[in-house]
């Protein structure tokens, strides 16, 4: 609707946007946080439901703003046959922050919120703390293989950890979001990795080996997302500016087979483990590659 406007404007605007959205959805789930403390379980998963109405009301007003301010051409495929009510793991590369606002885009109202592992210290951050414990976020606690060295009767006591703290993901359904490369694609880290991969940086198996081994019973189902900007990686600002005018979403659904679950420490499950991710990210960089191809094509003809 706002095209027509200059790109620092739309930009300004739709920061803006976001930020109310933000702020208006802050107060009703600090309200429901508070509420939320309340020792009861039937309350509490009353009070889950609510807050996730929340969020998902949250994701859908910012999706408005998007529409008003951009105008993109979505080119997505797999997202058929979705259902938010089935639990599922998303295993996506990652370019940039817009790559969040992309998958609520796509995501929203098709399976459940979006939740992702946070570290159990982020826990004590003001405001967003609470938040990110009212919303059901899984707070993992992690021991360094120096500090197992030294306390051996800890060994396996951080993924129990988390398992327990997953458990109310058993009542209700939940999508568990990964960035597997743990960091954004830039050519300098690509270069500095020596990534084998021509268009992604190595994956990181240990951490979807964690998800999956807390939570490998309750997830039924993985989502392999593949994130693609034919004009080039965009930043953040780019995105909410209107300068992104195509993107495409590559999501296959695949199953979580038993040799998936397992305990990453033992050296023949990691490195079966690690085999498997490898693979999937080989095809994911295949796949970009020809959508490169195709789109330098489409180029070259015009």
């Amino acid at each position: 609707m706002f095209h027509f406007l200059p790109s620092p404007i739309t930009g300004t605007l739709s920061l803006l946007l976001y930020l109310i959205n933000t702020l208006f959805w802050f107060v009703p789930v600090i309200i429901l946080a508070i509420l939320k403390l309340l020792p009861l379980a039937s309350w509490q998963r009353l009070i889950t439901y609510l807050l996730d109405a929340c969020a998902v009301a949250w994701i859908s007003l910012n999706n408005v703003t998007t529409r008003l301010f951009t105008r993109i051409s979505w080119q997505v495929t797999g997202v058929k046959g979705l259902t938010k009510k089935d639990w599922y793991l998303i295993l996506a590369n990652h370019q940039s922050w817009a790559d969040i606002l992309v998958l609520q885009k796509i995501f929203n109202h098709k399976v459940p919120f979006i939740k992702f592992f946070l570290k159990k210290e982020l826990i004590y951050v003001p405001f967003l703390g609470v938040c990110w414990w009212a919303l059901d976020f899984p707070f993992m606690k992690r021991y360094s293989k120096q500090f197992l060295q030294k306390n051996p009767h800890l060994k396996g006591k951080d993924i129990e950890t988390t398992r327990k703290a997953c458990a109310k993901f058993r009542f209700k359904p939940v999508t568990i979001m990964n960035f597997v490369e743990g960091t954004r694609f830039t050519p300098e880290k690509h270069d500095t990795q020596q990534s084998p991969f021509k268009n992604l940086l190595k994956p990181k198996a240990g951490g979807v080996a964690f998800v999956l081994g807390t939570m490998g019973q309750q997830i039924h189902k993985i989502l392999d997302v593949t994130i693609f900007y034919p004009q080039g990686i965009p930043s953040f600002w780019d995105y909410i500016s209107g300068k992104v005018r195509e993107v495409t979403v590559k999501v296959e659904m695949k199953p979580i087979h038993a040799d998936l679950l397992g305990d990453y420490e033992d050296p023949d499950y990691r490195k079966q483990f690690q085999l498997w991710i490898n693979d999937l990210w080989q095809n994911k960089d295949q796949q970009i590659s020809q959508l490169k191809s195709q789109y330098s094509k489409t180029d070259a003809s015009q």
